[in-house]
């Protein structure tokens, strides 16, 4: 068996703050390394003993006290070490301030971690790179970023201000601050609709919802702005418009990490377009193929956007299925799966890892064949408070719960959700706060999944999506061979309720009859009369009565 090399870690001197240095060998061990820690305020002698009975690899040491006896303790290290045979050996150093500039000019250290130090700068440097690296060390594809950053997820936060300018200069703090793995450009509503067709937009919607990118040249720019610092990926949200000539300018100008795209929505469903539903469905589908052909993953924002009208669960996790099938049978290889707690708000933590892993289970089944299934988890839009300092807290116990999917890819959303659109020094506090509850658990976290409520409503949903997943399929007419990817079926059910939230009371292009309550921390389907909850077979039912008396002329029944 090959030999694990070793590293040897303390708190050094008469320094008790041994948590830096724990810290660091659970990242060593994670890389395959094997670690021993003698703990806080170990004498020098002690230390160096150790050093020369174990032989370590690496010999970790921190200090977090005050800078003047910080050097004097670390002078006497050196000497010590000198004199003992040790100075060949690696040693590492680890505090704050003052003193990790004593470290450097030292001599004795290979490298030196302070404050500012990330994760994958840490883990850089025990696969054996340098701990401050160039563009040529940080991967430029999603899964290459994932693989680098493992077993930490990567980080992903949404970013556009009102004036490509201010984004440039925001993006380039960002990426200094190497804070973010993936900025996720938010462009204005015009841009996503009428880019091509600049005669349409609306002067007054400039910068609404985000950068008024107008010319490829201002994404190259902002683009340009993001090689610095730890050279984050740089993804956005596909247009609801000319999808495809936007889907190759974004491949062109800003190496588009991966696509984003609705199946149902950026259409009448949601007024970001006018495109009837079959047709919104279509082009989604033909985007999903081209970036398919071009290698380039594909998440399906879709599920989530339910949630955000408040559907019941189960259609939820019923288009959760759809959407990934969808991209299942366009070709797709790598696929994202977005999972957005707190959504609606209300929703307990416990249905809400309940309907996740429901999600999972169902989208999960599809795996294989070359089709692999990427986690995201992300805070919910709606669930922040307005009072910033609980907001805080709101994002890291968010954040801390997601954990426990494991996921590749934490979306972060900032704590001023609620306040205002996220500024550069926004994002970066946001991505400290969500690093901060990710390591709290990548340490080691109790496995929420087992709890058996948790599991009895993760069977619910499966078995209730199923079941709502089978109805859509009996609505297509003869000769389409597969229903859920046809538009005709899909946009009917829709139509008929089948697929349904209240906010979509009043749509043309929807049903909008079903209303919903959290009961028991869940999002469920009620009779409208009495708030009494519905279960899915029977909403199912109600929904073809009505529709059958309404094909028929009849009034409809009371709405499910």
């Amino acid at each position: 068996m090959e030999r694990k090399p070793k590293i040897l870690g303390a708190a050094v001197g008469d320094c008790v703050h041994v948590a830096g240095v724990v810290n660091f060998l659970h990242l060593a061990e994670a890389q395959g390394y094997e670690t021993f820690c003698l703990g806080p305020a170990v004498p020098v002698d002690e230390l160096l003993g150790a050093a020369l009975e174990d032989d370590p690899d690496i010999i970790a040491v921190g200090y977090r006290l005050t800078p003047e006896t910080g050097a004097r303790v670390l002078a006497e290290l050196k000497e010590k070490a000198e004199r003992m045979g040790l100075a060949g050996k690696r040693f590492i150093f680890g505090g704050v301030g003052a003193v990790c500039d004593h470290a450097r000019r030292l001599g004795l250290f290979e490298a030196v971690f302070d404050a500012d130090t990330t994760v994958d700068e840490i883990i850089a440097y025990l696969r054996g790179g340098p701990a401050r690296q160039d563009a040529a060390d940080y991967p430029q594809t999603l899964v290459e970023r994932i693989e680098f950053k493992h077993p930490y997820p990567i980080l992903r936060h949404h970013f556009g201000l009102p004036s490509v300018e201010a984004t440039i200069r925001g993006v380039e703090a960002i990426a200094e601050a190497r804070c973010l793995d993936v900025i996720s450009l938010g462009t204005d509503q015009n841009a996503q609709e009428h880019f091509f067709r600049p005669e349409e937009m609306d002067p007054d919607e400039h910068g609404a919802g985000g950068v008024p990118v107008r010319s490829p040249d201002d994404l190259r720019a902002i683009y340009q702005a993001s090689r610095r610092g730890n050279y984050p990926l740089m993804r956005c949200y596909s247009g609801t418009r000319d999808t495809l000539k936007w889907a190759e300018m974004l491949r062109d100008t800003i190496n588009n990490a991966w696509c984003a795209v609705p199946l149902f929505w950026y259409s009448q469903l949601d007024g970001r377009s006018r495109r009837p539903l079959d047709e919104s469905i279509a082009e989604a589908q033909a985007l999903m193929r081209w970036h398919a052909r071009h290698g380039i993953p594909v998440e399906m924002n879709e599920s989530h956007h339910w949630s955000l009208r408040d559907a019941p669960d189960t259609v939820a996790v019923a288009a959760a299925f759809l959407a990934a099938y969808n991209a299942y049978r366009c070709g797709v290889k790598t696929y994202v799966q977005q999972l957005m707690f707190n959504n609606p708000p209300g929703t307990s933590i416990q249905m809400d890892l309940a309907k996740m892993l429901a999600k999972l289970e169902l989208v999960g089944e599809l795996e294989g064949d070359g089709f692999r299934v990427l986690r995201e988890t992300r805070t919910g839009l709606s669930s922040y408070p307005a009072d910033l300092d609980r907001a805080k807290g709101q994002i890291a116990s968010s954040v801390l719960v997601q954990m426990a999917l494991k996921p590749h890819i934490v979306h972060v959303v900032a704590y001023t959700e609620a306040s205002h659109a996220a500024t550069a020094e926004d994002v970066i506090a946001s991505c400290r706060i969500a690093e901060q509850a990710i390591r709290n658990a990548v340490f080691g976290l109790p496995d929420m999944l087992r709890d058996p409520v948790i599991q009895e409503r993760k069977n619910q949903l499966v078995a209730e999506a199923r079941q709502l997943l089978e109805a859509i399929r009996s609505l297509a007419p003869a000769g389409v061979s597969d229903p859920w990817t046809d538009p005709g079926t899909l946009k009917l059910a829709v139509e008929m309720g089948l697929m349904d939230a209240p906010h979509l009371v009043g749509n043309r292009a929807a049903c909008g009859k079903v209303r919903t309550r959290i009961v028991n921390g869940a999002c469920v389907a009620v009779e409208p009369a009495t708030g009494k909850p519905l279960r899915e077979e029977e909403r199912i039912a109600r929904v073809f009565a009505d529709y059958e008396r309404a094909v028929a002329g009849t009034a409809p029944a009371t709405p499910a």
